[in-house]
């Protein structure tokens, strides 16, 4: 299991064909078998793939106890449109 923030570690980089490529030691896992990489200035950033759905997602939230606000009542109404 990995430990929940490990300490920095020295790693080397290499290559794979054309990729740069880097070995993560076992205490910095990610979960899945895909990552998503992006870049600030010279870091790199890797995070695990989060499966699911909106669903699921939306499923998972409380309900809401209050009326949604009556957002269009200070709007002229709508203009006639002929197709």
């Amino acid at each position: 299991m990995p430990q929940p923030n490990p300490a920095p570690r020295h790693v080397r980089l290499f290559r794979n064909n054309r990729n740069q490529a880097i070995r993560i030691p076992v205490e910095f896992e990610l979960p899945g078998t895909e990552a998503i990489i992006s870049r600030d200035g010279d870091r790199l950033m890797i995070q695990p793939v989060r499966k699911g759905n909106l669903l699921s997602l939306l499923a998972s939230w409380e309900p809401l106890d209050e009326a949604f606000p009556d957002v269009d009542a200070a709007l002229p109404p709508p203009r006639e449109v002929k197709l």
